[in-house]
């Protein structure tokens, strides 16, 4: 389900690339407008993160992201139909909108059905959809390009929803105890161990707003994660300019620009659980930003005399911030009270991927201005290293006692 709208956001970096689509041509954008289209999306994102985590855990994350799934898929296509770049904002806004919901609602979701010795690996297993939903739409996306216009493989692109929400509707539900497809020693086990974890840290007293959401623990964790997003999103949408004049087909776009993040699906996995191994967090989070940040730095200094060169700097730059969200996220969770949880981590998931509109059009504003990804990259790759070092105020990892398997 992730997966898909992570298509829905990142189809539009294919789509944007002047050699092989018309549509910068055809809503008239120059690259800081390039920028803008991309990271409008998140100034919607912000919309329902702290309300979709409220509802998922008062109502249910299940319809909360039924309907985010009807919501988004009609934006998706709307993007294809659009026929100025003002509409094309305002159809990326409310996309953004739409989707915000599903993020909060995902986090109750997997805490209602993983006890706290599995959650670490679910979420990181369900992360995975970033990298991967990054290559399907740049394989895809480049694939079809070849053969039709940019308006219709938006529109084919952004029905999938629609094609997944009997899927979702139909097998998945909020409570083990809802389920019929495990059996009742399984269900009985599973609600048993979470409850038995709520009552342990439930808070003695009613926490005031102030105590939820305005603590220095909740600043620190939105400008790490604001500085991830703006490399995350500003390489993404500009990553396609770096390959600009060379003669690569639509679909050799497509498999340069998947590659890093395909390596990236596997670093993940290898990170996650080493973090999870040691019982490390901090230190796996500010270290992958720092090789992320250098290498970056390294790519675009190589320029484009050394192309095979930078493009491998970049390959080692882009995994980064997908690379340090487990961890990052682990931390966040084993740092806040349970109780408010849900709706902290969608503020702070909110207000960091303002990250996402600053980074694209940063970029674009920079490269408008220079005529070169040099030193917009070079400013990327400073504000996640700027972001290594915010990650030291953050709290180490509690030690935990491990029982024997």
């Amino acid at each position: 389900m992730y997966t898909i709208s992570y298509v829905d956001r990142t189809n539009i970096s294919i789509a944007l690339t002047p050699d092989i689509s018309t549509m910068v041509k055809d809503l008239g954008m120059d690259k800081a407008m390039m920028g803008q289209a991309a990271g409008i999306f998140f100034f919607g994102y912000v919309l329902l993160q702290v309300p979709g985590g409220y509802w998922a855990s008062r109502w249910s994350a299940r319809k909360v992201i039924s309907f985010c799934l009807i919501g988004w898929g009609l934006c998706a296509v709307g993007c294809g139909l659009v026929r100025t770049f003002r509409q094309f904002e305002v159809a990326r806004f409310f996309l953004g909108a739409a989707e915000s919901g599903v993020f909060p609602a995902m986090l109750v979701l997997l805490a209602n059905w993983f006890p706290r010795s599995e959650r670490a690996r679910a979420n990181a297993y369900w992360n995975l959809c970033q990298p991967l939903a990054i290559v399907v739409a740049a394989l895809s996306t480049g694939a079809l390009l070849e053969h039709y216009g940019w308006r219709t493989v938006i529109v084919l692109e952004g029905m999938l929803p629609f094609l997944w929400l009997p899927i979702w509707w139909f097998f998945i539900r909020d409570q083990p105890r809802q389920a019929k497809w495990i059996s009742a020693e399984e269900r009985d086990h599973l609600e048993r161990t979470l409850r038995e974890e709520a009552a342990a840290v439930e808070p003695a007293r009613a926490l005031s707003f102030g105590e939820k959401f305005c603590q220095p623990l909740v600043l620190l964790l939105i400008a790490v994660d604001f500085f991830h997003n703006c490399l995350a999103y500003g390489c993404m949408t500009f990553f396609t300019s770096t390959l600009k004049g060379r003669e690569f087909s639509a679909l050799q776009h497509g498999m340069l620009f998947a590659f890093p993040y395909t390596f990236t699906a596997v670093l993940m996995i290898l990170v996650s659980r080493h973090s999870d191994k040691v019982n490390e967090r901090r230190m796996h989070v500010a270290l992958t930003y720092i090789v992320s940040g250098l290498c970056l730095i390294l790519s675009v200094s190589l320029g484009t005399h050394h192309f095979w060169w930078s493009y491998a700097f970049l390959c080692l730059s882009i995994p980064g911030p997908s690379v340090a969200l487990a961890p990052f996220w682990a931390m966040a969770s084993e740092s806040l009270p349970t109780g408010t949880r849900g709706a902290v981590m969608g503020l702070v998931n909110a207000c960091g991927n303002l990250g996402g509109f600053a980074g694209p059009y940063i970029v674009g504003w920079l490269y408008e201005k220079s005529g070169t990804l040099e030193l917009p990259f070079d400013d990327l790759g400073l504000a996640i290293l700027i972001a290594a070092c915010l990650t030291y105020w953050l709290p180490k990892t509690a030690p935990v006692r491990r029982a024997a398997d």
